[in-house]
């Protein structure tokens, strides 16, 4: 029998031979759909640890990298015991770097881990204008804008995309991430969520799609 705590420490720890050996073992004892989606739930949980560590200093942006690809390895290790028909997805994110910036390593670490968790993502790309991001809102109605930037002039691009945004209606929740930008500044320019960092923005859109509407605000403002 799988013990979910070992699955999730050891994705937290980027044990990538050992969580796919535990899941190869798991796989053979023929598990329920309901216990193969609890073992998914295992390793999304090992990238809260992840996260955790990567706060603390103890892991860098390779690692971030490397740990959203283990979460999608594994998980796509579990889907074909589920049946399609009842495949769940999390909701749908719309994700691009802001008008100006021309950098994506960020967003992509986001989208990798956002894809594993189970959301959809729509990439933009880098550099979007402010009125492709209401475009595609409009065209994909997410649950989600994700803004991502790490150049100063980036947070004005931010801003001006919000803007944007909700003068067109959009109501999707928006979270922002970027060097440039931090809780106060996410606030000021009209973010409903921040995130430093890959892992810790994922949670917020968890928190977010479980129904915890005021979560990315507590965050702001904590």
């Amino acid at each position: 029998m799988l013990d979910l705590r070992i699955l999730t420490r050891t994705v937290g720890d980027l044990d990538e031979e050992r969580v796919m050996d535990l899941l190869d073992d798991f796989i053979a004892e023929n598990p329920s759909e309901l216990e193969v989606r609890e073992a998914v739930t295992a390793c999304q949980s090992g990238m809260g640890l992840v996260g955790a560590l990567f706060e603390k200093g103890e892991y860098f942006v390779a690692d971030l990298i490397f740990a959203g690809e283990l979460l999608t390895e594994a998980v796509n290790r579990l889907k074909p015991i589920l049946r399609e028909t009842e495949a769940k997805v999390s909701g749908t994110i719309v994700l691009g770097t802001v008008y100006g910036d021309l950098h994506d390593i960020g967003k992509n670490i986001f989208k990798i881990m956002s894809e594993a968790a189970g959301f959809k993502v729509v990439d933009l790309g880098i550099d979007v204008d402010p009125e492709y991001f209401v475009q595609k809102a409009k065209d994909c109605r997410p649950a989600i804008i994700g803004l991502s930037g790490i150049l100063t002039m980036s947070i004005d691009s931010m801003e001006a995309t919000i803007t944007a945004l909700r003068a067109a209606g959009v109501t999707a929740k928006i979270i922002v991430g970027g060097h440039p930008v931090t809780a106060e500044i996410g606030q000021q320019i009209g973010a409903d969520g921040y995130t430093a960092n890959a892992a810790e923005g994922v949670k917020i859109c968890q928190q977010w799609m479980a129904g915890d509407a005021l979560w990315g605000l507590n965050k702001l403002v904590g």
